[in-house]
């Protein structure tokens, strides 16, 4: 049995070597390479432009206020979902968890019908601005910060604030001198995995008109698909690289703090009281202010058609729009895309399955640090673009095989590897909370090992597979990035078909891509709710230490 889980996690770890690990690898190498062989000067070139720093700063800028706008609001709510007992609390965190799920093209295209011309928000003129950018990029994340923080707070002692209390402490000096000490951790945590996808948030930044100058992910894609220099994209895409990569170790770090706390202690929720009002205002503002408000235009703007009610612009999606000249419907890139999503979720769940049960095993000595190894490995993906990461693919394969490349062929082995962390990290705290004395007991009672796994092991992981593939499901539904390279012209996903109808002039076209976009993100949320229905009493789904 401990033979096969190992064979199995090298099968998992050869999967991530071709299908993630060559392609990166042959993204770093073009930008460092020439006729020659070693040549540098691509960097020095990239590097010594002004562009490039305003680029960077841009990126950083805009994933530092969000993040900062996403703790801003998700501290609040957290202490009001997973501390206070308030009505409706069960929906109200469903309502929070929808967003960080939505294809990103659904969250640009939400955004731009409430901040553009003719929205409720077009007042404030922001539309296809940096601010517009952080907004949605808050929207998207505030689910992460709630999440994380709000898991964590439940773990600690509320005696030590009522202490503060009762020594005569304001309910701000107790919460500033007692609780927010104690909180830094996962509120550092949180942040910084917002920061890390913010800074590689592609699909929002496209949708919403690409502020000036842009980010590094943006002008990868422009330097590859409209310049088609792939020398400086793959210098960007080093840099990129490292600015993830760095955000993902700062924030792994910060996760195991939180992790162990939360197993420490899981405190009972209190009542509301009088000092909880402005935590309960921010709560309303950021659930139907920055989470309802956007999709309830987007879905209302969709069915409004020249200031009247109607249906046509959903009886369009049958049509290729406008200026389109015989391209696929969005009813035909749907299908496109649900066929992706199938083949990447049984492919991320066919890998992710055994590397769960090898992870979620207690291991010492060297097959413990052998187990970390490959906990590092499966979270790579994570913290790499996936525009870089589908620009590898292209690069790889550009000698090889430069029609596989865009064929649509590799577009769910994309998206598998892009899901892959998360059907683990969905499927390893379940696996977790199994307690190890039932499985001694089944082996002392004569069960083999793979009876055990079969009895024991088996009706948690069938339940927890539920969550792994919504989030597979979903996340492939909605993948961007990456399918923008490999996506055949004929078999575009809706994500993409969205950003086209997007891109070009009439109402008509426009109306589409909100029909559109409101369908992607009703299957997208149903999935994910169905999903968290599954989720097994007592797992926590974590992805990165976050959800």
């Amino acid at each position: 049995m401990r033979l096969a889980s190992w064979v199995a996690g090298a099968c998992v770890l050869a999967f991530l070597a071709l299908f993630f690990g060559w392609p990166v690898a042959s993204m770093l190498w073009r930008g460092i390479s020439g006729e020659s062989g070693l040549d540098l000067s691509g960097y020095g070139e990239v590097l010594g432009s002004t562009r490039t720093w305003r680029l960077l700063g841009n990126t950083v800028g805009m994933a530092l206020a969000a993040a900062v706008g996403a703790v801003l609001l998700g501290v609040p709510t957290a202490s009001i979902l997973y501390r206070r007992r308030v009505p409706g609390r069960a929906l109200l965190r469903g309502i929070i968890t929808v967003p960080f799920v939505l294809p990103t093209v659904v969250v640009g295209v939400a955004f731009r019908s409430l901040l553009g011309t003719g929205g409720p928000l077009g007042w404030l003129g922001i539309d296809g601005t940096t601010a517009a950018v952080v907004f949605a990029m808050v929207f998207f994340n505030v689910s992460v910060v709630v999440r994380q923080v709000g898991t964590f707070w439940r773990s600690i002692d509320p005696g030590l604030g009522e202490a503060a209390r009762t020594l005569g402490a304001s309910p701000a000096r107790a919460f500033l001198s007692v609780t927010l000490p104690q909180l830094a951790p996962a509120i550092t945590a949180a942040a910084g995995l917002v920061f890390l996808f913010c800074s590689t948030a592609f699909g929002i930044v496209l949708t919403l008109g690409t502020p000036a100058p842009g980010t590094l992910e943006t002008e990868i894609y422009t330097e590859t698909t409209v310049f088609l220099d792939l020398r400086t994209a793959a210098v960007l895409s080093t840099l990129q690289l490292l600015i993830v990569v760095a955000a993902l170790v700062v924030s792994s770090r910060l996760n195991r703090r939180t992790e162990t706390a939360i197993k420490q202690r899981d405190t009972r929720d209190r009542p509301l009281r009088r000092a909880d009002a402005p935590a309960l205002i921010v709560t309303l503002v950021t659930v139907f202010g920055v989470v309802l408000l956007p999709l309830a235009t987007l879905l209302v703007r969709s069915v409004l058609v020249d200031g009247e009610w109607s249906l046509h612009n959903y009886e369009a999606l049958s049509t290729s729009g406008m200026g389109f000249a015989g391209g696929i419907t969005p009813a035909q890139a749907l299908a496109h895309s649900l066929q992706a999503a199938v083949d990447a979720t049984w492919i991320s769940l066919l890998f992710g399955i055994p590397l769960a049960l090898l992870l979620s095993r207690r291991t010492r000595g060297a097959a413990a640090g052998a187990q970390r190894l490959l906990d590092v490995a499966i979270m790579l993906p994570l913290g790499v673009s996936a525009v870089t990461l589908g620009f590898g693919y292209v690069v790889s394969l550009q000698a090889l095989a430069p029609q596989l490349a865009h064929s649509g062929v590799l577009v769910p082995l994309a998206q598998a590897v892009v899901a892959l962390p998360l059907v683990v990290r969905s499927l390893v705290p379940a696996m977790r909370a199994i307690d190890p004395a039932l499985r001694e007991a089944a082996r002392t009672l004569g069960a083999g090992p793979w009876r055990v796994l079969a009895t024991v092991d088996g009706p948690v992981l069938a339940r927890a597979l539920g969550v792994g593939a919504g989030f597979a499901f979903a996340i492939s539904l909605g993948e961007f990035g990456a399918t923008s390279f490999l996506a055949a012209p004929d078999r575009a996903t809706l994500p993409i078909l969205i950003a086209r109808l997007l891109g070009r002039p009439g109402g008509d076209n426009y109306g589409m891509a909100l029909a559109a976009a409101v369908v992607l993100a009703v299957v997208c949320a149903t999935i994910m709710l169905l999903s968290e229905w599954l989720r097994p009493r007592g797992a926590k789904t974590t992805i990165g230490g976050a959800w």
